[in-house]
């Protein structure tokens, strides 16, 4: 920028001076690292030190009354310890961290240690209800959710985003997270005791008589209906609490500088839930050797945990209610084109047409396919192995805990991996993990037969290495999944307007979500069915998991893209409003040091008072 500075007396300045002479002295630290150094009103526009618009300086020769005038009022206000124009005063801090900030990341990520304590029991609760069941194996969980979760969440989305348009984000938050609360409490201590009187068993027999034993799937769905109602609770719980709930709210009051930094770390507080809560689901299982005989165990077990999942809930109620009534939300610039209220059907044309929606839906429907491939197959050799509703509760209670220490050890690496690599690069890490893994575990169904002797060797049994391979795909895969998938997805929303943001992560993680898993469900059936089993169309299954995966990590490179490019609008705009807020001080000094009335801010004319200084280079974020 060009200053021309005119001077009479014993003092005289180049004609030319340059910018950084009008700059308060400052060491090179702050040089190299501050990014709002502090400047005299007048000689920059810029709320970073570089001057992004044409501005220019007009002084008359030595000091006006008006100088005085500004220089008095400076003065006073700095006797009454008030900052000066320009100048910024530090905000508290914490361990490099403002407090207004803290006040927003320590609830958050109360709620979320809450939310994933409690999905941990409710997912290992829910696969030991369906799977050891009388009359019910795991082939039920394909069936279950292609023809009941499903539905229901197309139903939960479509009841949700008409809420949306009625209801305050208070009310909706409420209304959505209460019902699961009083369910799960209900039960454990109503539904379950009663399950062997509402129970249809007698009819279910007969029906399976007739039919034969290929619906005994679809037969199983109802004969323990209460257990099916409480796997798809417990699915929801995971794709409206977490996904919408939670993330909807932490989207809504952090920034995208505030959620690059933390939201990695706030599965470094969930991955400590998900250890404890692994173990207290073992404690609850083991629970039966210390009990009597004809007492059962299971319901004792049952009874301790959902009173534990209604406790979390409480609480997470709890730090909803504070951050609303004690945090001040941050302002959002407004986008430019402003959507209305629309109805179900517009809303889902509406997001069907957008591009960066469709990417974000194929990254989550991926995600499902690809690791309900594996899982199915995976929970039909637990059963196996571990056929008592205790025995299969205790292990599962160690896979949580393994699966909270793993991705506990990825969230340390996951702040690293964006910062050094960045968002795109963090996203493609997840299905490039579930690939090789999944890989190796399906070789090892292939080709496990040489292997028994070897095996032997280690006092293992082909069925039990089956159950430790997979545990390991799951836990490497889901550690990914909670470390960087869903960071990164939820990262995506912040550009996006409130509308989209809202109904599109209803619809996104709403139905993609079961429809992913759905959709491996649906494959699995077909195969079934196609090739006789399970085992003679794993080759098949392969290949299916590898399109899936490659067709991930195409959306995940076209969202990098798009991801950027809006962050990118965002800023700018930010910069936009920072500069235009500045402007009418600069032109309303009036009677203290205002610009005489010849000058302009016009950037297409100039005269002799002024100089206009030549565009800059935008300043690299």
């Amino acid at each position: 920028m060009e200053a021309v500075l005119q001077t009479k007396g014993l003092l005289s300045l180049p004609s030319n001076p340059k910018t950084r002479a009008l700059y308060p002295s400052q060491g090179l630290k702050q040089r190299l690292f501050a990014t709002k150094p502090k400047t005299f009103t007048g000689f920059s526009l810029s709320s970073n030190g570089v001057p992004k618009f044409p501005t220019f300086v007009s002084k008359p020769s030595g000091f006006s009354p008006k100088d005085r005038n500004l220089h008095i009022c400076r003065a006073e206000a700095a006797a009454d310890g008030q900052p000066l124009f320009g100048e910024e005063t530090d905000k508290p801090k914490f361990l490099g961290v403002e407090l207004a900030t803290l006040k927003k990341i320590i609830p958050l990520g109360l709620m979320f240690f809450c939310i994933l304590f409690n999905y941990t029991i409710l997912r290992d609760t829910k696969d030991v209800l369906v799977v050891t069941a009388k009359g019910s194996s795991a082939e039920i969980i394909p069936f279950l959710k292609t023809w009941v979760n499903l539905p229901m969440a197309v139903g939960f989305m479509l009841l949700y985003t008409k809420l949306a348009n009625v209801l305050s984000k208070q009310a909706l938050f409420y209304t959505v997270i209460v019902p699961f609360i009083a369910f799960f409490g209900a039960f454990g201590f109503v539904l379950y005791p009663l399950s062997n009187y509402i129970h249809p068993e007698a009819f279910a027999d007969k029906l399976l008589n007739v039919l034969g034993p290929r619906f005994l799937g679809p037969l199983a769905i109802m004969r323990i209906w209460t257990f099916c109602l409480f796997y798809v609770m417990a699915e929801l719980w995971g794709s409206v609490v977490i996904s919408v709930l939670f993330w909807g709210f932490a989207n809504q009051i952090t920034t995208i500088d505030e959620a690059k930094r933390f939201y990695p770390l706030f599965g470094l507080g969930a991955n400590v839930a998900l250890i404890f809560s692994g173990r207290t689901v073992k404690y609850f299982s083991n629970l039966r050797k210390n009990l009597g005989p004809g007492v059962d165990g299971w319901a004792i077990s049952l009874k301790g945990m959902m009173s534990i999942v209604v406790l979390m809930g409480l609480a997470i109620c709890l730090c909803y209610w504070w951050v609303n009534t004690y945090v001040p939300l941050p302002t959002r610039s407004k986008k430019k084109k402003e959507k209305p209220k629309m109805t179900t059907m517009e809303s889902l044309k509406f997001l069907v047409s957008s591009r960066y929606i469709r990417d974000l839906a194929t990254l989550v429907v991926a995600y499902g396919i690809s690791i309900n491939l594996v899982e199915v197959t995976w929970k039909s050799k637990l059963k196996a192995q571990f056929p008592s509703p205790n025995e299969y509760s205790a292990f599962m209670g160690d896979f949580s805990t393994a699966t909270g220490i793993a991705t506990f050890t990825m969230m340390l690496l996951s702040q690293f991996i964006f910062d050094k690599y960045g968002w795109g690069v963090a996203a493609k890490i997840t299905p490039t993990v579930l690939l090789l893994t999944g890989v190796g575990f399906f070789s090892l169904i292939l080709f496990g037969g040489p292997l028994v002797p070897t095996l032997a060797q280690f006092g293992m049994t082909p069925l039990l290495a089956a159950v430790y391979v997979g545990a390991l795909q799951n836990i490497f895969s889901k550690s990914a999944k909670y470390s960087l998938f869903d960071p990164c997805k939820e990262m995506a929303y912040i550009p996006l307007d409130e509308d989209t943001k809202v109904k599109g992560k209803a619809a996104i993680d709403v139905v993609c979500n079961p429809l992913g898993k759905s959709g491996g469900a649906l494959i699995q059936q077909f195969m079934i069915l196609t090739f006789g089993s399970l085992a003679n169309s794993t080759p098949y299954l392969g290949g299916i998991l590898l399109v899936i995966v490659l067709a991930w990590l195409a959306a995940a490179k076209s969202l990098d893209t798009q991801f950027t490019a809006l962050r990118q609008e965002e800023e700018l705009e930010k910069e936009m409003e920072r500069v235009a807020v500045k402007i009418p001080v600069v032109s309303q000094e009036g009677g203290n040091g205002s610009l005489p009335s010849g000058t302009a801010l016009d950037p297409t004319t100039g005269d002799s008072t002024s100089s206009l200084s030549e565009p800059s280079t935008p300043h690299k974020k």
